[in-house]
């Protein structure tokens, strides 16, 4: 199996409370395993808070919706040992 990279990482971003915010991470390989989204240190799920899908294979998404201040934070895209934050 190819060691899957990322091409491109996470852009930080600024949202009003109430509002979506989406993440973006393009990686190398289109069907990578072993990829975990976080935020502040916790793993996300795909529920009705957190929109986890993946589009043309390659580049994952993560959606949190309606964020509050609560959700302050650095969000992290895992694939593999390769890490990028935002």
């Amino acid at each position: 199996e190819p060691d899957v990279t990322i091409v491109s990482g996470l852009k930080d971003a600024v949202v009003s409370e109430g509002d979506d915010v989406t993440f973006r991470c393009h990686v190398s390989h289109e069907n990578a395993r072993d990829v975990e989204w976080k935020l502040q240190d916790v793993a996300l799920q795909n529920n009705e808070m957190n929109e986890i899908s993946v589009e043309k294979g390659k580049i994952h998404t993560l959606t949190l919706r309606k964020v509050t201040e609560q959700d302050v934070g650095t969000v992290a895209f895992r694939v593999g040992p390769h890490t990028s934050t935002a």
